[in-house]
């Protein structure tokens, strides 16, 4: 399989008025599309649609145009932030309180092959979709509104128009046979989590430990109690990381991260990431029947 996304070359920028607020990224020919999500002008859109731009000019409806700073960029998570300077600028609704559950309706704002500002209208097919990612770090929306060419970067809202994702891949079998009615988009809070941390750091920093792992079957669940549920078994251990260093060993079952209960391996990972580097902090592990706590010095993750 392959994700469907190509980028372009060359970048201007317009709003469209209606609501939801949108950025339409043009490139002679073809287009698009960013979000506006703060009043001081930040714009998230797709690391793939300004991987090659040299320039990026932003023009309001309204006839305003400016050039818009790149403030920084994420290739893990394809995510890129930018900025632009004005006043009471078209900010997309966002509900902190939201969570993207199977079966709610959205709608996809794009500008699909240069046909202009185009929303598609479908519900959200499964959350969490880490399968399709290059690295399987990375949880994805699935819906069936139709993402195609051009919607990089654009909204997925949801019916009251509140922002649930940034749209950025269509599914596309490497065969001759058509695929329709799968599509993905970056959850919001992981795209406002990625650009806070851009516009922090001008980068984004991730913790590290060096452990791969996997969730634990209901069976070994059920045996090893209730309060254990949720943990990850340790399957393989980077023997020039963080937790090789504070004594971790295969099958260690992880309990609890600097406090926070686990559930599951993409929580673990979620909650490494924002770990900082160079802070030490207590991994409860469960090995062979007993509880043990490691102290573990947070490394920064290096990996592309």
């Amino acid at each position: 399989m392959v994700l469907f996304a190509k980028p372009l070359l060359r970048w201007s920028i317009s709003t469209a008025e209606s609501t939801p607020k949108a950025i339409k990224f043009n490139s002679h020919s073809r287009s698009w599309i960013g979000v506006i999500v703060s009043d001081k002008g930040y714009i998230i859109t797709n690391y793939h649609v300004i991987a090659q731009a040299d320039q990026i000019i932003v023009a309001l409806q309204d006839g305003r145009v400016a050039a818009a700073q790149l403030v920084g960029t994420d290739r893990r998570t394809d995510i890129a932030i930018l900025r632009v300077e004005g006043s009471n600028l078209p900010v997309i609704p966002q509900n902190p309180d939201y969570k993207a559950k199977v079966g709610d309706v959205v709608l996809a704002i794009g500008n699909p092959y240069n046909l202009g500002q185009t929303t598609t209208f479908g519900i959200i097919s499964a959350t969490g979709r880490s399968s399709i990612s290059l690295d399987g770090r990375q949880a994805f929306i699935q819906t069936d509104a139709a993402i195609n060419e051009g919607n990089s970067g654009g909204a997925l809202v949801n019916t009251q128009g509140e922002l649930v994702g940034i749209n950025t891949a269509s599914f596309q079998q490497a065969t001759e046979l058509e695929t329709y009615g799968i599509s993905f988009a970056i959850p919001f809070p992981l795209a406002q989590k990625i650009m806070d941390k851009i516009i922090a750091d001008g980068r984004v920093i991730r913790g590290y430990i060096g452990i791969d792992g996997q969730d634990i079957n209901s069976v070994t669940s059920r045996l090893l109690g209730s309060e254990h549920l949720g943990g990850i078994v340790v399957l393989g251990v980077d023997p020039n990381g963080p937790a090789s260093k504070a004594g971790f060993e295969e099958q260690d079952i992880i309990l609890t991260i600097d406090g926070h209960k686990v559930n599951g391996r993409q929580s673990v990972m979620d909650i490494v990431t924002d770990l900082r580097p160079g802070t030490t902090v207590d991994i409860l592990v469960l090995r062979k029947g007993e509880e043990i706590t490691l102290p573990v010095l947070i490394e920064e993750d290096t990996r592309q």
